[in-house]
């Protein structure tokens, strides 16, 4: 059965939906906990750290569960809307704390966040694996992939555009009432979103899904070496892009500063997300024209690196608080992790036709899986990092969310701006130096691999 307009709208809904949520969680738990309520940046940290390593884990172990599943309603709708149904009401809870003391209200963040990991993958896993339920075709897959991936990106952008700005209107000066009644918000178009997936997606068939477990994709990992360097890759690049995110909240509020500082971050953020669009739609097709893709990667690395020295120049001489001149060195790094996570995606594809040559195995599934694991488990070590850098610098937050913003003294504004530039270098230059030294899977090789293959399959 061919997939409709309307199906393709309603996942695509959907999409925007469950990446609001996330986007939500990944970048304003911090700063919600730390900043607003008071709690310890690197006790925050930790927590983020068990919780998303913990969620990674438990992902091949939900991948198992729902395709074991059988209901009158098919195998992923059943988990797909009470998994949603759950979450928006953690996601709620997460952002709607009590008034507690800090004993309280540290055991109060630990339980409810390590929840809401837990009943978002609940949902997440049966989204994805919907499609080839769904489909019948590899180009009906690939379309209704991008569909979603690109729907997913547009959820993330809203919250990016919108929360900030909104968490001061709705609560009137007060941020914890307004990041309690913007979590609300968020949630009710949640599960309307999922909700409209659920009845316009009905599956073909109770189709067979091949799941891997935490052990199987290791194994295969340790078998293809152009794997492992494509993953190492993807951590890296991930983390760096964490950091940045992590840290640049604070950076308008405590160091950018004055009255309309959401307004500008805001505007930072916005233009920042289409950079990162154009990055992968048009700025990656118009340079794979001339360039080979390893070509495309090393100049991405090289031009962020760049940017966030240029970033750091501009904040040491005085230039900190002018957003044009940020915006520069903002779009590059945004525009090249745009262009980064397309070659990742690709390097770790062509992994698969190499791993199959050397081993006689194809497990694309299982590499793939490994992706979804392994950004997850670098969210949490970044944002672990990010806590503990906080403390480091001795940030004072506002602690409660009424009455100006709290100044900063001038060691913890330097650190601040040596740790959103520095620590993001770092790893990039450490991806940068693996990749050269280790990584062998350049056009030609990728093409010869794909004959040899041919080959093969022909003398079959």
């Amino acid at each position: 059965m061919e997939l409709t307009l309307k199906q393709k709208v309603a996942f695509g809904i959907g999409a925007v939906g469950k990446d609001m949520v996330y986007a939500l969680s990944a970048s304003y738990v911090m700063y919600y906990y730390q900043d607003v309520l008071g709690l310890s940046a690197t006790f925050v940290g930790l927590i983020l750290m068990i919780a998303r390593v913990f969620d990674a884990l438990n992902d091949p172990f939900m991948g198992v569960l729902v395709a074991k599943t059988r209901s009158r309603w098919g195998r992923f709708r059943p988990w797909l809307l009470s998994g949603t149904v759950l979450n928006a009401l953690v996601l709620y809870a997460l952002f709607a704390a009590p008034q507690l003391e800090q004993a309280g209200l540290m055991i109060y963040f630990s339980v409810v966040y390590i929840l809401w990991g837990m009943t978002y993958t609940m949902m997440d896993i049966p989204y994805w694996s919907m499609i080839p339920a769904v489909t019948k075709t590899p180009a009906d897959r690939e379309h209704l992939s991008v569909v979603g991936r690109t729907c997913a990106g547009v959820g993330s952008a809203l919250i990016a555009m919108f929360t900030v700005l909104l968490v001061g209107v709705l609560g009137g000066g007060s941020e914890r009432t307004g990041f309690a009644r913007f979590a609300l918000i968020v949630s009710v178009l949640f599960i309307a979103a999922e909700v409209l997936c659920c009845v316009f997606f009905k599956e073909n068939s109770q189709t067979e899904m091949e799941t891997a477990g935490v052990k199987e994709m290791f194994s295969a990992l340790l078998r293809n070496d152009q794997a492992m360097i494509v993953v190492a890759s993807i951590v890296l690049i991930n983390s760096s892009l964490y950091l940045t995110s992590n840290f640049v909240i604070y950076f308008f509020k405590y160091d950018f500063g004055g009255a309309a500082w959401r307004a500008d971050y805001t505007l930072f953020s916005t233009i920042g997300g289409a950079a990162q669009i154009l990055g992968m739609m048009v700025l990656y097709p118009l340079l794979r024209k001339k360039l080979s893709s390893t070509q495309v990667f090393v100049l991405s690395i090289g031009t962020a690196l760049f940017a966030y020295a240029l970033l750091l120049t501009l904040c040491l001489t005085g230039f900190s608080s002018s957003l044009p001149l940020l915006l520069i060195p903002g779009v590059l790094v945004f525009a090249c992790n745009g262009m980064l996570s397309v070659l990742t995606t690709l390097f770790l594809s062509n992994s698969v036709d190499y791993g199959q040559l050397k081993t006689g195995r194809r497990e694309e599934s299982v590499i793939f899986s490994m992706q979804t694991f392994v950004v997850k488990a670098a969210s949490g070590v970044a944002v672990f990092f990010t806590g503990i850098g906080l403390d480091l610098i001795g940030l004072q937050g506002n602690a409660e969310d009424t009455g100006p913003v709290v100044a900063q003294s001038a060691e913890t504004l330097l650190g601040l701006r040596l740790m959103m530039t520095i620590l993001p270098m770092i790893v990039l230059a450490v991806a940068l130096v693996l990749f050269r030294k280790k990584f062998t899977l350049t056009d030609s090789r990728v093409e010869e691999i794909g004959k040899q293959l041919r080959e093969m399959g022909t003398e079959a």
